[in-house]
C-alpha cells in the first residue's frame, strides 16, 4: 500500500537557532519504503549540531507502521519499528557483505543525505531492514533513545569486551548510563569516572561496582582493561594513559564526539601498546542485537518526557544544552 502522493505532514527544523513548526511532502512508497507514524522520537545531542542547517530534525524514532511497500515482507501494518540514524547502504561492498553496511561509502544517515525525513515529526519513511523491530518486552518510550545512543554504547562495548573485563566508563550522561548498564550485563565489571561525587550512588544503581572521582583516577585498585569515554569532553590523558588506570594492550574509545582535536601521549600509546577505536552507532545486524539484548536483560534508558511539538522540543532542548536532563528526552506525539 502506498499513501496518496503529494500529501504533507508536520516536520520540526531549525530555523535562525530554534526548532520551528514546518511541512514535507509525503512520497509514494517505493517498493522497499515503509512509512512509520511516529509515536517516540529521542532527543540527541547530534540533533543540535544540525538545527543551524534547517534540515528535518531527529534520529531515534520509534512508531507504529502504517504503510507498506510492494516487496516489503518483513513488516506489517500495525507492527512497531524503530530507526532514524542509519537509513540505508549500498548492499554490495565490502562493508555491506561483511556486516559493517554502517561505514559504507554509499550510506544514508542522519544528517548526510534524506534532508527532509526525520523523526521529530508526524511519519518518518524507512527502508525495510534499516528499521528495526521493537520487541514486546521494551516500551515504546524507552525504545526511542536506543535508536541511537544504545545501538552506539552497546556496539562499542560489545564489539571489544568479554565477561569479567574491567571496563571504565567516563561520564554519567545521555551516553554513560547506557555504557554503564550494557557493560555490566555484558558480564563486564564497571569502575565509573566522574566529576561529581553526587553521581555515585546513580551509578552503582546503574551496575557501577567501583566509583572514582576524575582527580582522583590514581586511587583505582585495578586498571581497566576498556576505556570508554561517554562524556562530552575528553580527560586528562596524561592521568588515565598510565598502565597502572588504563592496563597495557587496553582499548580506548570514545563515544562522543566533542570539538577539538584527540591529542594522546604518544610514547605512551606506543610502550603500553593502547588501541583506540570508534563507534558510530551500529550496523543493521547488531543493532537488531541490542534491541533484544535491552528488552531480555532490562536495559531501559532513564529517560524525562515531552510533547511532540514546538514548545516539548524547546523545553526538551533547553534541558539538554544546560545539562539538566537526566539523562535522555523523549519527545511524544499527542496521540501516542
Amino acid at each position: 500500500m502506498t499513501p496518496a502522493p503529494a500529501s504533507e505532514y508536520t516536520v520540526y527544523r531549525g530555523v535562525e537557532g530554534v526548532v520551528k513548526k514546518s511541512s514535507a511532502q509525503l512520497p509514494p512508497l517505493g517498493p522497499k519504503d515503509i512509512l512509520l507514524k511516529i509515536t517516540h522520537s529521542g532527543v540527541c545531542g547530534t540533533d543540535l549540531g544540525y538545527m543551524p542547517f534547517g534540515i528535518a530534525l531527529g534520529h531515534e524514532g520509534v512508531g507504529i507502521v502504517q504503510a507498506v511497500g510492494s516487496d516489503v515482507t518483513q513488516f506489517k501494518v500495525g507492527d512497531r519499528a524503530g530507526g532514524g540514524y542509519h537509513r540505508n547502504s549500498c548492499g554490495h561492498c565490502s562493508y555491506c557483505l561483511f556486516g559493517q553496511d554502517i561505514w559504507c561509502y554509499e550510506r544514508s544517515v542522519f544528517g548526510e543525505k534524506d534532508y527532509h525525513n526525520g523523526t521529530f515529526g508526524e511519519y518518518y519513511i524507512g527502508v525495510e531492514t534499516y528499521l528495526h523491530k521493537i520487541p514486546d518486552g521494551l516500551a515504546s518510550e524507552h525504545a526511542a533513545p536506543l535508536q541511537c545512543a544504545g545501538a552506539t554504547t552497546y556496539n562499542a562495548i560489545s564489539s571489544v569486551a568479554k565477561p569479567g573485563d574491567r571496563v571504565g566508563i567516563i561520564g554519567i550522561g545521555g551516553l554513560g548510563h547506557l555504557a554503564i548498564q550494557f557493560a555490566q550485563k555484558l558480564g563486564a565489571q564497571v569502575v565509573v569516572f566522574s566529576t561529581s561525587s553526587s553521581k555515585e550512588e546513580e551509578a552503582r544503581k546503574l551496575g557501577a561496582s567501583e566509583f572514582y572521582l576524575l582527580d582522583e583516577v590514581d586511587k583505582i585498585k585495578k586498571p581497566v582493561n576498556i576505556l570508554v569515554v561517554a562524556g562530552n569532553t575528553y580527560p586528562n590523558w596524561k592521568k588515565f594513559l598510565v598502565k597502572n588506570v588504563v592496563a597495557r594492550a587496553g582499548t580506548v574509545i570514545p563515544l562522543a564526539a566533542p570539538h577539538g582535536d584527540l591529542a594522546l601521549p604518544a610514547f605512551e600509546l606506543f610502550f603500553d601498546g593502547y588501541n583506540v577505536r570508534s563507534s558510530l552507532v551500529a550496523s543493521r545486524a547488531k543493532h537488531n542485537e541490542m534491541l533484544e539484548f535491552a528488552a531480555f536483560h532490562g536495559v531501559k534508558p532513564w529517560i524525562e518526557e515531552f510533547e511532540l511539538s514546538e514548545k516539548g522540543i524547546e523545553d526538551a532542548i533547553g534541558k539538554l544544552r544546560s545539562n539538566k536532563l537526566r539523562y535522555r528526552g523523549v519527545l511524544v506525539a499527542k496521540d501516542a
